[in-house]
């Protein structure tokens, strides 16, 4: 197993130096799911949503939390993302499914702004309609896929 590399030798938390790090091509995927009452669904499905179309604001608000990781995560760097695309689509009567993808050409990865995006695209639909369905589940947010760097590529078991 890995040594933890956010401590510093007296085990206080520490960024990362990632200054001798090369510049790669860095990519991460992060998926999640909202599962809901089949009305609440066929609400959002419907375009019936009082705060409007859920799905298109939920995955602006996914873009821009990816972009505002490192304000969110104390020991995350600021990056300059290259790309971040969300989606967000309806799986089944009760499901809306989440994917995030997320690059970047630098020193470290971006697995955070992949799980952030999800995470907050997923705290955006349930905001939007949790007037009619308090019930929701956020669940299975986790990273899917992670390319680049020294560690290479990994991959989440189905």
């Amino acid at each position: 197993m890995s040594t933890l590399t956010h401590f510093d030798e007296a085990g206080r938390a520490a960024m990362v130096d990632v200054a001798g790090k090369p510049e790669t091509e860095r990519l991460a995927v992060a998926r999640g799911r909202v599962v809901m009452a089949p009305a609440t669904l066929a609400l959002i499905a419907d375009g019936r949503a009082g705060k409007g179309d859920v799905l298109g604001v939920a995955r602006l608000a996914g873009i821009m939390a990816a972009k505002k990781t490192s304000d969110l995560i104390p020991l995350c760097h600021p990056l300059m993302l290259t790309k971040v695309r969300v989606d967000l689509s309806i799986a089944g009567a009760d499901t809306i499914e989440i994917e995030a993808q997320v690059s970047v050409t630098g020193r470290t990865g971006v697995e955070m702004e992949a799980l952030t995006a999800v995470s907050v695209a997923a705290l955006t639909v349930y905001d939007m309609v949790k007037a009619v369905d308090r019930g929701m589940r956020i669940e299975g947010i986790h990273l899917a896929l992670k390319e680049g760097g020294k560690s290479g590529r990994f991959e989440a078991a189905p």
